[in-house]
Protein backbone atom coordinates (compact mmCIF):
# COMPACT_ATOMS: atom_id res chain seq x y z
CA UNK A 1 0.00 0.00 0.00
CA UNK A 2 1.14 3.53 -0.75
CA UNK A 3 0.81 7.04 0.64
CA UNK A 4 -1.00 9.04 -2.03
CA UNK A 5 -1.53 12.79 -2.13
CA UNK A 6 -4.11 14.12 -4.59
CA UNK A 7 -3.83 17.87 -5.10
CA UNK A 8 -7.13 19.36 -6.22
CA UNK A 9 -10.53 18.29 -4.89
CA UNK A 10 -12.63 18.96 -7.94
CA UNK A 11 -14.48 16.24 -9.81
CA UNK A 12 -11.42 14.22 -10.87
CA UNK A 13 -9.57 14.76 -7.60
CA UNK A 14 -12.35 13.58 -5.30
CA UNK A 15 -13.16 10.54 -7.45
CA UNK A 16 -9.48 9.57 -7.67
CA UNK A 17 -8.95 10.04 -3.94
CA UNK A 18 -11.95 7.92 -3.03
CA UNK A 19 -11.10 5.12 -5.45
CA UNK A 20 -7.42 4.86 -4.50
CA UNK A 21 -8.36 4.80 -0.81
CA UNK A 22 -10.85 1.99 -1.47
CA UNK A 23 -7.92 -0.25 -2.42
CA UNK A 24 -6.26 0.24 0.98
CA UNK A 25 -3.92 3.11 0.12
CA UNK A 26 -3.57 6.02 2.53
CA UNK A 27 -4.86 9.01 0.61
CA UNK A 28 -4.96 12.72 1.37
CA UNK A 29 -7.03 15.05 -0.76
CA UNK A 30 -5.43 18.51 -0.70
CA UNK A 31 -7.02 21.81 -1.65
CA UNK A 32 -6.39 25.44 -0.70
CA UNK A 33 -10.16 25.99 -0.37
CA UNK A 34 -10.60 25.46 3.36
CA UNK A 35 -14.42 25.51 3.25
CA UNK A 36 -14.41 22.74 0.66
CA UNK A 37 -11.96 20.71 2.78
CA UNK A 38 -14.16 21.10 5.86
CA UNK A 39 -17.16 19.91 3.89
CA UNK A 40 -15.32 16.92 2.40
CA UNK A 41 -13.96 15.96 5.82
CA UNK A 42 -17.58 15.58 6.92
CA UNK A 43 -18.28 13.38 3.91
CA UNK A 44 -20.19 16.01 1.95
CA UNK A 45 -19.59 16.18 -1.81
CA UNK A 46 -20.03 19.59 -3.50
CA UNK A 47 -21.49 18.00 -6.64
CA UNK A 48 -23.65 15.01 -7.52
CA UNK A 49 -22.05 11.83 -8.81
CA UNK A 50 -23.59 8.37 -8.33
CA UNK A 51 -21.83 6.16 -5.72
CA UNK A 52 -19.24 8.81 -4.87
CA UNK A 53 -20.59 10.02 -1.53
CA UNK A 54 -20.80 6.46 -0.23
CA UNK A 55 -17.24 5.72 -1.39
CA UNK A 56 -15.87 8.90 0.22
CA UNK A 57 -17.64 8.17 3.50
CA UNK A 58 -16.32 4.61 3.38
CA UNK A 59 -12.77 5.93 2.97
CA UNK A 60 -13.17 8.40 5.84
CA UNK A 61 -14.62 5.75 8.15
CA UNK A 62 -11.79 3.32 7.37
CA UNK A 63 -9.20 6.02 8.02
CA UNK A 64 -7.70 5.58 4.57
CA UNK A 65 -9.04 8.90 3.26
CA UNK A 66 -8.51 12.34 4.79
CA UNK A 67 -8.59 15.88 3.46
CA UNK A 68 -6.29 18.80 4.17
CA UNK A 69 -5.52 22.37 3.15
CA UNK A 70 -1.90 22.22 4.34
CA UNK A 71 0.96 21.46 1.97
CA UNK A 72 3.38 21.37 4.89
CA UNK A 73 1.44 18.59 6.61
CA UNK A 74 0.43 16.58 3.53
CA UNK A 75 3.35 16.58 1.11
CA UNK A 76 6.25 15.13 3.20
CA UNK A 77 4.63 11.73 3.67
CA UNK A 78 3.53 11.23 0.04
CA UNK A 79 5.08 8.48 -2.10
CA UNK A 80 2.98 9.55 -5.06
CA UNK A 81 1.60 13.04 -5.65
CA UNK A 82 -1.21 13.28 -8.18
CA UNK A 83 -1.99 16.69 -9.63
CA UNK A 84 -5.70 16.99 -10.40
CA UNK A 85 -6.01 20.77 -10.44
CA UNK A 86 -8.01 22.75 -12.96
CA UNK A 87 -6.55 23.78 -16.29
CA UNK A 88 -8.99 26.39 -17.61
CA UNK A 89 -8.65 27.73 -21.13
CA UNK A 90 -6.46 30.81 -21.49
CA UNK A 91 -7.51 33.81 -23.64
CA UNK A 92 -5.69 32.31 -26.65
CA UNK A 93 -7.68 29.08 -26.27
CA UNK A 94 -4.85 26.91 -24.96
CA UNK A 95 -4.80 25.34 -21.51
CA UNK A 96 -3.85 27.72 -18.71
CA UNK A 97 -1.33 25.89 -16.51
CA UNK A 98 -1.19 28.45 -13.68
CA UNK A 99 -2.71 26.07 -11.11
CA UNK A 100 -0.36 23.27 -12.11
CA UNK A 101 2.64 25.58 -11.69
CA UNK A 102 1.30 27.04 -8.44
CA UNK A 103 0.94 23.54 -7.01
CA UNK A 104 4.51 22.68 -7.98
CA UNK A 105 5.82 25.82 -6.28
CA UNK A 106 3.82 25.05 -3.15
CA UNK A 107 4.89 21.42 -2.84
CA UNK A 108 8.58 21.91 -3.67
CA UNK A 109 9.81 22.67 -0.11
CA UNK A 110 8.21 19.54 1.31
CA UNK A 111 8.74 16.66 -1.14
CA UNK A 112 10.76 13.67 -0.03
CA UNK A 113 13.43 11.85 -2.04
CA UNK A 114 12.21 9.58 -4.85
CA UNK A 115 8.71 11.04 -4.88
CA UNK A 116 6.60 10.53 -7.99
CA UNK A 117 4.62 13.49 -9.29
CA UNK A 118 1.92 12.38 -11.71
CA UNK A 119 -0.09 14.93 -13.67
CA UNK A 120 -3.69 13.79 -14.03
CA UNK A 121 -4.94 17.21 -15.13
CA UNK A 122 -5.51 17.60 -18.86
CA UNK A 123 -2.43 19.41 -20.12
CA UNK A 124 -0.78 19.89 -23.52
CA UNK A 125 2.25 17.87 -24.62
CA UNK A 126 5.45 19.39 -23.28
CA UNK A 127 4.01 20.24 -19.86
CA UNK A 128 6.16 17.70 -18.01
CA UNK A 129 9.35 19.38 -19.17
CA UNK A 130 8.05 22.76 -18.00
CA UNK A 131 7.14 21.24 -14.64
CA UNK A 132 10.59 19.65 -14.35
CA UNK A 133 12.34 22.94 -15.01
CA UNK A 134 10.13 24.82 -12.55
CA UNK A 135 10.55 22.25 -9.79
CA UNK A 136 14.33 22.19 -10.23
CA UNK A 137 14.39 25.99 -9.97
CA UNK A 138 12.31 25.92 -6.80
CA UNK A 139 14.52 23.27 -5.22
CA UNK A 140 17.64 25.26 -6.09
CA UNK A 141 16.21 28.34 -4.39
CA UNK A 142 16.01 26.51 -1.07
CA UNK A 143 19.13 24.35 -1.63
CA UNK A 144 17.13 21.17 -1.36
CA UNK A 145 18.58 18.04 -2.96
CA UNK A 146 16.08 15.29 -3.72
CA UNK A 147 15.40 13.11 -6.72
CA UNK A 148 11.90 13.20 -8.14
CA UNK A 149 10.12 11.39 -10.96
CA UNK A 150 7.52 12.86 -13.28
CA UNK A 151 4.69 11.12 -15.08
CA UNK A 152 1.54 11.87 -17.01
CA UNK A 153 -1.51 9.97 -15.78
CA UNK A 154 -4.50 11.14 -17.85
CA UNK A 155 -8.03 10.37 -16.74
CA UNK A 156 -10.74 9.04 -19.05
CA UNK A 157 -13.73 8.96 -16.72
CA UNK A 158 -17.22 10.12 -17.67
CA UNK A 159 -19.44 12.21 -15.45
CA UNK A 160 -22.45 10.24 -14.33
CA UNK A 161 -20.46 7.00 -14.25
CA UNK A 162 -17.13 8.27 -12.92
CA UNK A 163 -16.77 5.86 -10.00
CA UNK A 164 -17.45 2.83 -12.16
CA UNK A 165 -15.21 4.18 -14.94
CA UNK A 166 -12.37 4.68 -12.48
CA UNK A 167 -12.80 1.30 -10.82
CA UNK A 168 -13.14 -0.49 -14.17
CA UNK A 169 -11.19 1.53 -16.76
CA UNK A 170 -10.79 0.49 -20.39
CA UNK A 171 -7.08 1.17 -19.98
CA UNK A 172 -4.57 2.91 -17.73
CA UNK A 173 -2.18 5.23 -19.56
CA UNK A 174 1.14 6.02 -17.88
CA UNK A 175 3.46 8.46 -19.60
CA UNK A 176 6.93 8.63 -18.10
CA UNK A 177 10.62 8.40 -18.94
CA UNK A 178 11.36 7.08 -15.43
CA UNK A 179 11.53 3.32 -15.00
CA UNK A 180 10.96 3.79 -11.27
CA UNK A 181 7.78 5.78 -11.88
CA UNK A 182 6.56 3.23 -14.41
CA UNK A 183 7.02 0.38 -11.92
CA UNK A 184 5.42 2.14 -8.94
CA UNK A 185 2.46 3.53 -10.88
CA UNK A 186 1.89 0.12 -12.46
CA UNK A 187 1.75 -1.42 -8.98
CA UNK A 188 -0.65 1.31 -7.87
CA UNK A 189 -3.01 0.46 -10.73
CA UNK A 190 -2.77 -3.34 -10.56
CA UNK A 191 -6.04 -3.63 -8.57
CA UNK A 192 -7.93 -2.05 -11.49
CA UNK A 193 -7.24 -5.18 -13.60
CA UNK A 194 -7.05 -3.13 -16.80
CA UNK A 195 -4.48 -2.99 -19.59
CA UNK A 196 -1.61 -0.70 -18.54
CA UNK A 197 -0.04 1.21 -21.41
CA UNK A 198 3.38 2.81 -21.03
CA UNK A 199 4.36 5.62 -23.35
CA UNK A 200 6.13 8.96 -23.56
CA UNK A 201 4.58 11.75 -21.46
CA UNK A 202 3.80 13.67 -24.64
CA UNK A 203 1.99 10.67 -26.08
CA UNK A 204 -0.07 10.21 -22.91
CA UNK A 205 -1.11 13.85 -22.91
CA UNK A 206 -1.94 13.77 -26.61
CA UNK A 207 -3.89 10.54 -26.07
CA UNK A 208 -6.28 12.35 -23.71
CA UNK A 209 -6.89 15.23 -26.10
CA UNK A 210 -7.18 12.98 -29.13
CA UNK A 211 -9.67 10.63 -27.44
CA UNK A 212 -12.05 13.42 -26.50
CA UNK A 213 -11.65 15.21 -29.83
CA UNK A 214 -12.47 12.01 -31.70
CA UNK A 215 -15.62 11.37 -29.66
CA UNK A 216 -16.67 14.99 -30.19
CA UNK A 217 -16.07 14.47 -33.91
CA UNK A 218 -18.41 11.47 -33.97
CA UNK A 219 -21.18 13.53 -32.36
CA UNK A 220 -20.66 16.42 -34.76
CA UNK A 221 -20.53 14.09 -37.76
CA UNK A 222 -23.76 12.29 -36.90
CA UNK A 223 -25.49 15.64 -36.37
CA UNK A 224 -24.48 16.73 -39.86
CA UNK A 225 -25.88 13.48 -41.26
CA UNK A 226 -29.04 14.01 -39.19
CA UNK A 227 -29.47 17.42 -40.82
CA UNK A 228 -29.42 15.78 -44.23
CA UNK A 229 -31.84 13.08 -43.08
CA UNK A 230 -34.38 15.76 -42.18
CA UNK A 231 -34.12 17.09 -45.73
CA UNK A 232 -34.47 13.79 -47.57
CA UNK A 233 -36.82 11.71 -45.41
CA UNK A 234 -34.20 9.30 -44.08
CA UNK A 235 -34.22 8.20 -40.44
CA UNK A 236 -30.94 8.82 -38.62
CA UNK A 237 -31.50 5.91 -36.23
CA UNK A 238 -31.84 3.53 -39.18
CA UNK A 239 -28.77 5.07 -40.79
CA UNK A 240 -26.78 4.52 -37.58
CA UNK A 241 -27.95 0.92 -37.44
CA UNK A 242 -26.82 0.32 -41.00
CA UNK A 243 -23.46 1.95 -40.38
CA UNK A 244 -22.89 0.03 -37.18
CA UNK A 245 -22.53 -3.34 -38.85
CA UNK A 246 -19.32 -2.13 -40.48
CA UNK A 247 -16.68 -3.24 -38.00
CA UNK A 248 -14.50 -0.28 -38.92
CA UNK A 249 -17.24 2.06 -37.72
CA UNK A 250 -19.30 0.29 -35.05
CA UNK A 251 -22.68 1.20 -33.63
CA UNK A 252 -21.37 2.82 -30.45
CA UNK A 253 -21.20 6.47 -29.53
CA UNK A 254 -23.53 7.97 -32.12
CA UNK A 255 -25.62 10.60 -30.35
CA UNK A 256 -27.66 12.78 -32.69
CA UNK A 257 -28.93 15.75 -30.75
CA UNK A 258 -28.10 19.33 -29.85
CA UNK A 259 -24.34 18.83 -29.88
CA UNK A 260 -21.76 17.89 -27.28
CA UNK A 261 -21.43 19.63 -23.92
CA UNK A 262 -19.93 19.04 -20.52
CA UNK A 263 -16.63 19.86 -18.88
CA UNK A 264 -14.31 18.05 -21.30
CA UNK A 265 -15.34 17.88 -24.95
CA UNK A 266 -15.89 21.61 -25.63
CA UNK A 267 -12.80 22.59 -23.65
CA UNK A 268 -10.51 19.91 -25.07
CA UNK A 269 -11.56 20.47 -28.67
CA UNK A 270 -10.96 24.22 -28.33
CA UNK A 271 -7.60 23.69 -26.62
CA UNK A 272 -6.38 21.14 -29.15
CA UNK A 273 -7.49 23.48 -31.93
CA UNK A 274 -5.61 26.38 -30.32
CA UNK A 275 -2.58 24.14 -29.80
CA UNK A 276 -2.62 23.26 -33.51
CA UNK A 277 -2.84 26.95 -34.45
CA UNK A 278 0.08 27.76 -32.16
CA UNK A 279 2.12 25.20 -34.09
CA UNK A 280 1.30 26.64 -37.49
CA UNK A 281 -1.66 24.40 -38.32
CA UNK A 282 -4.49 26.93 -38.48
CA UNK A 283 -6.61 25.15 -41.07
CA UNK A 284 -7.44 22.10 -38.98
CA UNK A 285 -10.56 19.93 -38.67
CA UNK A 286 -11.07 20.75 -35.00
CA UNK A 287 -11.76 24.42 -35.74
CA UNK A 288 -14.67 23.39 -37.94
CA UNK A 289 -15.96 20.85 -35.42
CA UNK A 290 -15.92 23.46 -32.66
CA UNK A 291 -17.75 26.01 -34.82
CA UNK A 292 -20.41 23.54 -35.97
CA UNK A 293 -21.10 22.58 -32.37
CA UNK A 294 -21.21 26.22 -31.26
CA UNK A 295 -23.75 27.11 -33.96
CA UNK A 296 -26.01 24.08 -33.65
CA UNK A 297 -28.43 25.13 -30.91
CA UNK A 298 -29.06 28.60 -32.35
CA UNK A 299 -29.67 27.06 -35.77
CA UNK A 300 -32.20 24.58 -34.38
CA UNK A 301 -33.95 27.21 -32.27
CA UNK A 302 -34.54 29.31 -35.37
CA UNK A 303 -36.06 26.27 -37.04
CA UNK A 304 -38.35 25.50 -34.11
CA UNK A 305 -39.35 29.16 -33.84
CA UNK A 306 -40.61 29.14 -37.43
CA UNK A 307 -42.62 25.97 -36.83
CA UNK A 308 -44.16 27.38 -33.65
CA UNK A 309 -44.84 30.79 -35.15
CA UNK A 310 -42.51 32.66 -32.81
CA UNK A 311 -41.64 32.35 -29.12
CA UNK A 312 -43.38 35.51 -27.95
CA UNK A 313 -46.07 34.65 -25.40
CA UNK A 314 -45.44 30.90 -25.67
CA UNK A 315 -45.13 28.68 -22.62
CA UNK A 316 -42.17 26.31 -22.92
CA UNK A 317 -41.35 23.30 -20.74
CA UNK A 318 -37.66 22.40 -20.51
CA UNK A 319 -37.01 18.91 -19.19
CA UNK A 320 -33.38 18.34 -18.24
CA UNK A 321 -31.00 21.08 -17.11
CA UNK A 322 -27.72 19.18 -16.64
CA UNK A 323 -25.55 18.44 -19.66
CA UNK A 324 -26.22 14.70 -19.29
CA UNK A 325 -28.03 12.30 -16.93
CA UNK A 326 -26.69 11.33 -13.49
CA UNK A 327 -24.88 14.60 -12.88
CA UNK A 328 -25.72 18.13 -11.80
CA UNK A 329 -22.97 19.61 -13.98
CA UNK A 330 -24.19 22.50 -16.16
CA UNK A 331 -21.01 23.19 -18.06
CA UNK A 332 -21.94 23.67 -21.74
CA UNK A 333 -25.36 22.13 -21.03
CA UNK A 334 -27.99 22.76 -23.74
CA UNK A 335 -30.28 24.32 -21.13
CA UNK A 336 -27.79 27.10 -20.43
CA UNK A 337 -28.00 28.21 -24.06
CA UNK A 338 -31.65 27.48 -24.82
CA UNK A 339 -33.38 28.98 -21.78
CA UNK A 340 -31.79 32.46 -21.99
CA UNK A 341 -32.61 32.65 -25.71
CA UNK A 342 -36.21 31.58 -25.10
CA UNK A 343 -36.69 34.18 -22.38
CA UNK A 344 -35.10 36.87 -24.51
CA UNK A 345 -37.50 35.99 -27.33
CA UNK A 346 -40.52 36.46 -25.04
CA UNK A 347 -41.30 32.90 -23.95
CA UNK A 348 -42.24 31.74 -20.47
CA UNK A 349 -40.08 28.85 -19.24
CA UNK A 350 -41.02 26.05 -16.83
CA UNK A 351 -38.12 23.74 -15.99
CA UNK A 352 -37.48 20.37 -14.39
CA UNK A 353 -34.35 18.40 -13.51
CA UNK A 354 -34.06 15.80 -10.73
CA UNK A 355 -30.60 17.01 -9.62
CA UNK A 356 -29.37 20.16 -11.36
CA UNK A 357 -32.08 22.68 -10.42
CA UNK A 358 -30.23 24.13 -7.38
CA UNK A 359 -27.08 24.57 -9.47
CA UNK A 360 -29.02 26.22 -12.30
CA UNK A 361 -30.65 28.61 -9.83
CA UNK A 362 -27.26 29.57 -8.41
CA UNK A 363 -25.78 30.08 -11.88
CA UNK A 364 -28.72 32.12 -13.16
CA UNK A 365 -30.39 33.80 -10.16
CA UNK A 366 -31.89 36.54 -12.30
CA UNK A 367 -33.57 34.35 -14.92
CA UNK A 368 -37.37 34.34 -14.62
CA UNK A 369 -37.75 30.56 -14.73
CA UNK A 370 -40.39 28.54 -12.89
CA UNK A 371 -38.89 25.35 -11.41
CA UNK A 372 -40.79 22.19 -10.56
CA UNK A 373 -40.00 19.12 -8.49
CA UNK A 374 -41.96 16.78 -10.78
CA UNK A 375 -41.68 16.55 -14.56
CA UNK A 376 -45.45 16.45 -15.24
CA UNK A 377 -45.93 19.71 -13.36
CA UNK A 378 -43.45 21.47 -15.64
CA UNK A 379 -45.51 20.39 -18.67
CA UNK A 380 -48.66 22.20 -17.54
CA UNK A 381 -50.23 24.18 -20.44
CA UNK A 382 -47.02 24.05 -22.49
CA UNK A 383 -47.08 25.21 -26.10
CA UNK A 384 -43.71 23.55 -26.59
CA UNK A 385 -41.70 20.89 -24.75
CA UNK A 386 -37.94 20.42 -24.93
CA UNK A 387 -36.73 17.00 -23.77
CA UNK A 388 -33.05 17.84 -23.47
CA UNK A 389 -31.65 15.08 -21.25
CA UNK A 390 -32.60 11.43 -20.88
CA UNK A 391 -33.08 11.31 -17.13
CA UNK A 392 -35.10 8.22 -16.21
CA UNK A 393 -37.84 10.35 -14.63
CA UNK A 394 -38.24 12.16 -17.95
CA UNK A 395 -38.13 9.37 -20.51
CA UNK A 396 -40.54 7.27 -18.47
CA UNK A 397 -43.30 9.82 -19.03
CA UNK A 398 -46.13 8.20 -20.98
CA UNK A 399 -47.68 9.86 -24.06
CA UNK A 400 -51.01 9.95 -22.22
CA UNK A 401 -49.45 11.66 -19.20
CA UNK A 402 -47.80 14.24 -21.45
CA UNK A 403 -51.00 14.87 -23.42
CA UNK A 404 -53.05 15.56 -20.29
CA UNK A 405 -50.67 18.38 -19.32
CA UNK A 406 -49.65 20.18 -22.52
CA UNK A 407 -51.86 22.27 -24.80
CA UNK A 408 -53.54 20.64 -27.78
CA UNK A 409 -51.17 20.72 -30.73
CA UNK A 410 -48.10 21.35 -28.57
CA UNK A 411 -44.71 20.99 -30.22
CA UNK A 412 -42.72 18.16 -28.60
CA UNK A 413 -38.98 18.43 -29.30
CA UNK A 414 -37.25 15.14 -28.51
CA UNK A 415 -33.61 16.26 -28.57
CA UNK A 416 -32.28 12.79 -27.75
CA UNK A 417 -34.75 10.67 -29.78
CA UNK A 418 -35.83 8.94 -26.58
CA UNK A 419 -39.54 9.06 -27.48
CA UNK A 420 -39.12 8.00 -31.10
CA UNK A 421 -40.67 4.59 -30.40
CA UNK A 422 -43.72 6.39 -28.96
CA UNK A 423 -44.02 8.94 -31.73
CA UNK A 424 -47.25 7.50 -33.11
CA UNK A 425 -48.84 7.54 -29.65
CA UNK A 426 -47.85 11.15 -29.08
CA UNK A 427 -49.16 12.20 -32.48
CA UNK A 428 -52.41 10.33 -31.88
CA UNK A 429 -52.85 12.61 -28.85
CA UNK A 430 -52.55 15.67 -31.09
CA UNK A 431 -48.96 16.42 -30.18
CA UNK A 432 -46.54 17.52 -32.92
CA UNK A 433 -43.44 15.36 -32.49
CA UNK A 434 -39.99 16.46 -33.63
CA UNK A 435 -36.90 14.35 -33.11
CA UNK A 436 -33.38 14.79 -34.49
CA UNK A 437 -32.81 13.46 -38.00
CA UNK A 438 -36.08 11.52 -38.11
Amino acid sequence: MMNILVIGTGFVGVVSSAVFSSFGNTVIGLDVDEKKIQSLTQGNIPFFEPQLKELVQQGITSGNLTFSSSYAESVPQADVIILAVGTPSAPDGQADLKYVFASIQSLAPYIKDQVIIAIKSTVPPGTNQKVRELLEQELQKISKHVQFHLASLPEFLKEGSAVDDTLHPDRVVIGSESEFAKRVLSELHEPFRAPILHMKPESAQMCKYASNAYLATRITFVNQIANLCEENGANIQEVIQGMGYDKRIGSHYWYPGLGYGGSCFPKDVKELSAYAKAHGQSDNLLVTIDQLNEDRISMLLRKYEQILGGWQGKQVAVLGLAFKPNTDDLREAPSTKIIPQLLHAGATVRAYDPMATPVFKSWYPDLAVAYFELAPDALKDADCVFVLIEWKAIIQLSPEEIATQVKQGALFIDARNQFLDRRAQLESQGIRYMGIGV
